[in-house]
C-alpha cells in the first residue's frame, strides 16, 4: 500500500511537470502571436517560463530515477564486470542520496530565512521569493526515498542500468 502510494506521488509530479511544460509552450506561443497581428504581449510570460522550467525538472526528477531513465554514464559500466557495475552503481546511489539530503537541509534553511526575512521577488511580477524554493526539499526528498530504495531493493531490480 505505501509503494503504491508512494508511485501515485512520483506519477503526480511527472504529469504535473508536464502539464507545467505544456503551459508554458502554449503562453509562450499565445504571446508569439499576438505581439505577431499586434495585440501586444504579456510581459510576465518571460518570468513564468524562467520559474517553471527548474519546477518542472524538479518534479518529474525523482519519477525518471525510479524508472531508471534518469542521466547516466552506462558507456563506464557497461565495460566493468557485473560486480563492479553493481558496485559503482550502489556508490552513485549513495552519493545522491548525500546530495539530495543536503538539498533537503539546505532548502529547508533557504525558505525559513527567506520566509522570516520577508523576501520578496520584484520583477514584473512580484511574489515571496520562497515560494521559488518550496519544491526544493519535497522533490529532493523523493529523490533520497529513492536512491535508499535503490540500495536497498537494488538498482537491477528496479530495471535500471546495464547490470539489471
Amino acid at each position: 500500500m505505501i509503494a503504491r502510494a508512494y508511485g501515485v506521488v512520483l506519477h503526480a509530479g511527472a504529469v504535473t511537470a508536464a502539464l507545467v511544460l505544456a503551459a508554458v509552450a502554449l503562453l509562450v506561443t499565445a504571446d508569439v502571436v499576438a505581439r505577431n497581428v499586434g495585440l501586444g504581449t504579456l510581459p510576465w510570460i518571460n518570468e513564468v517560463s524562467e520559474y517553471s522550467l527548474p519546477l518542472a525538472t524538479f518534479l518529474v526528477a525523482p519519477w525518471l530515477l525510479h524508472r531508471g531513465e534518469h542521466v547516466r554514464l552506462d558507456v563506464l559500466l557497461t565495460t566493468l564486470p557485473a560486480r563492479a557495475g553493481r558496485a559503482l552503481d550502489r556508490l552513485a546511489d549513495a552519493i545522491g542520496l548525500g546530495v539530495s539530503a543536503v538539498f533537503v537541509v539546505y532548502g529547508l534553511r533557504t525558505i525559513a530565512s527567506s520566509a522570516q526575512q520577508g523576501s520578496l521577488v520584484i520583477k514584473t511580477l512580484v511574489f515571496p521569493e520562497w515560494w521559488l524554493y518550496a519544491p526544493v526539499p519535497p522533490c529532493f526528498a523523493l529523490l533520497a526515498i529513492e536512491f535508499v530504495r535503490r540500495m536497498v531493493i537494488g538498482a537491477e531490480l528496479s530495471g535500471s542500468g546495464p547490470h539489471a
